[in-house]
């Protein structure tokens, strides 16, 4: 079975995101998995499209979805897959929100596209090829000051009661850099920071599907990502990412050390 390429992944998170972006305006159907953890009818028509494809076009992978869990496989294709990344800004018709589709090999991260509907940026990494936005050659900021950089990072649907609400480390880096922002899409977060347009960004609780495509895009830009431990695996089991510069990137690790 021939392996997905990075033009195939684009395709279906086009065509995702096209279904995302035809119901953006119309009134949405909510339901909760949570108290702030959303589903809409959009997230499932996405979900829907994109098992079906990958599930024809390459029967018995591996996929890892959102709303639909895990489908075993036997391949050696792997699949991590978010419909909609941001459901809740979503649901409130705020338009900042994606599709991340990655690729693994025997698993090994191959390949990752995050796709914004609304802006239409199709953010691309290929595991030894770079990153791309739109085409064109994508990269990590160089900064190598805290104080003068820009982080984004995200708070988990459980906040309110756990020890890992990542409110203290927010406040701690809003002091300590030229800001911080939140917004509410994990996958945007990791590949804004492979654009260049934030130097860092960092979560502690979240899902591989999150992190997935958004992780190896920020790394093939020349990023640094590791979990917050400075471990290379930043999805298996507790998922926690930071992606940043380089330069800042032990910096950033040392201060969340200091939260605990």
């Amino acid at each position: 079975m021939a392996q997905p390429t990075i033009s195939e992944l684009e395709e279906l998170a086009r065509r995702a995101g096209s279904i995302l972006r035809q119901s953006y305006n119309k009134k949405h159907q909510v339901s909760y998995k949570g108290v702030i953890d959303l589903v809409t009818e959009a997230d499932r028509a996405s979900e829907d499209f994109l098992l079906g494809e990958i599930n024809q076009r390459w029967p018995g992978s591996y996929i890892m979805s959102e709303e639909s869990g895990v489908t075993q496989g036997s391949n050696g294709l792997s699949w991590f897959v978010d419909p909609l990344d941001g459901t809740v800004n979503y649901a409130h018709h705020i338009p900042i929100f994606s599709v991340s589709i990655a690729y693994a090999h025997q698993g090994v991260l191959q390949l990752g596209v995050v796709y914004d509907p609304m802006r239409d940026e199709m953010f691309a990494g290929e595991r030894g090829r770079g990153a791309r936005l739109n085409g064109n050659p994508i990269h990590a900021t160089d900064q190598t000051e805290l104080q003068k950089s820009l982080l984004v990072t995200g708070f988990p649907y459980d906040a309110w009661n756990t020890k890992q609400n990542n409110f203290d480390n927010f406040i701690r880096f809003a002091k300590l850099t030229q800001g911080v922002r939140r917004l509410g899409s994990a996958a945007l977060d990791a590949s804004y920071v492979a654009a260049g347009r934030f130097d860092g960004f960092w979560e502690l609780s979240l899902k591989p599907w999150d992190v997935a495509a958004g992780g190896l895009i920020a790394l093939e830009a020349g990023a640094k990502v590791t979990n917050i431990r400075g471990g290379e695996d930043y999805l298996s089991p507790p998922q926690s990412i930071i992606a940043a510069a380089p330069g800042i990137h032990s910096e950033i690790i040392e201060k969340l050390d200091s939260t605990d």
